[in-house]
């Protein structure tokens, strides 16, 4: 088997789309030209990458060679969501297998959106590269829009409730979203992946400089929301569009903090953004939604900083576990 994440950079829609003219690509493209001249194939292929990659011309030499080697194959664009975890991760995966027949669930030309074992409702969508995405305020700046029509969290959207208001930057759209997500019984809620809340937490929590220059731009949750933005490697470094941040006060109400504060002198800002007690996801945090065992952890010279990069470039173990399990099954 060969398991395949090449460098997303050349892919991503943040940055230049340099394909394959970007140097970055030229390990992948080597693998893809000895493929073919390989005497004994391999069984099994799985590749993983960002959502961009399924428009690419890398994209397109891939399902060439795999092609031409005699490969089945299917994409998908999928999200830990779909899993019944709480944090959109939305990435491209493929899985090939050397075999006459095609997988039973085999769509050609078509990108899966669910699990092949999951309801079949919304399981094909057409032209997916024009469709699909994720809601810009459920993810990082890197993984944009998508069909209006379908939740990123695989749920469907619910009207708000009566008296509900916008505040901060957000949409009636974005609301309207969060609310369905953080309702949808089929994910877990956040607290089942926290730490135990304790004097080393302090060090996670947002600076008072960051609270009055992001406070309209930050995603929070609470422990109960069933819903986090994907976590890239800018985490606690950067603050807008690099993950979620975590509410820890639970009794305040969001909207009442929010409502008017930008009429507020500075220092009454800062005050009542304070007494949200809102913090980053330590990295351990983020490994438990990522999937990674109890007993994983990092060396102890490694630092917060350098944990949250290795995280933000990192998969989600039960995607992949899934994805290996349907191809070798």
């Amino acid at each position: 088997m060969i398991l395949m994440s090449p460098p997303c950079q050349p892919f991503t829609r943040i940055g230049l789309q340099g394909d394959v003219s970007d140097p970055r690509t030229k390990s992948f493209l080597y693998i893809l030209d000895i493929l073919p001249r390989l005497q004994k194939l391999p069984k099994y292929l799985l590749l993983e990458n960002v959502k961009g990659f399924e428009s690419s011309s890398a994209r397109n030499e891939l399902l060439r060679t795999l092609e031409t080697c005699g490969f089945k194959y299917q994409e998908f664009l999928l999200s830990p969501t779909c899993l019944g975890i709480p944090n959109s991760r939305l990435r491209y995966f493929l899985i090939a297998k050397l075999h006459q027949e095609p997988f039973s669930f085999q769509a050609p030309g078509q990108i899966l959106t669910r699990f092949p074992n999951q309801d079949l409702e919304g399981l094909f969508k057409d032209k997916v590269a024009d469709k699909v995405g994720e809601a810009i305020s459920s993810l990082s700046s890197e993984e944009k829009t998508v069909d209006p029509n379908i939740d990123p969290d695989c749920s469907s959207k619910k009207s708000l409730p009566k008296g509900a208001f916008l505040f901060k930057l957000e949409t009636v759209e974005e609301m309207e979203r969060k609310h369905s997500q953080d309702n949808d019984s089929s994910i877990q809620m956040l607290k089942d992946f926290l730490e135990e809340e304790n004097e080393e937490m302090s060090q996670y929590f947002l600076p008072p400089k960051s609270l009055l220059r992001y406070a309209f731009l930050l995603d929070i949750v609470k422990p109960t929301c069933r819903r986090s933005t994907c976590f890239t490697k800018g985490y606690g470094h950067y603050v807008e569009g690099t993950g979620s941040v975590l509410q820890t006060a639970v009794d305040v109400q969001l909207e009442s903090v929010f409502k008017h504060i930008e009429e507020l002198p500075e220092e009454e800002k800062l005050m009542k953004l304070s007494t949200l007690k809102l913090r980053y996801f330590t990295p351990r945090e983020i490994a438990n939604l990522h999937g990674f065992p109890l007993e994983f952890g990092f060396p102890d010279k490694v630092t917060i900083k350098q944990c949250y990069r290795l995280l933000g470039n990192s998969l989600n173990v039960h995607v992949v576990a899934k994805l290996i399990s349907v191809l070798l099954g």
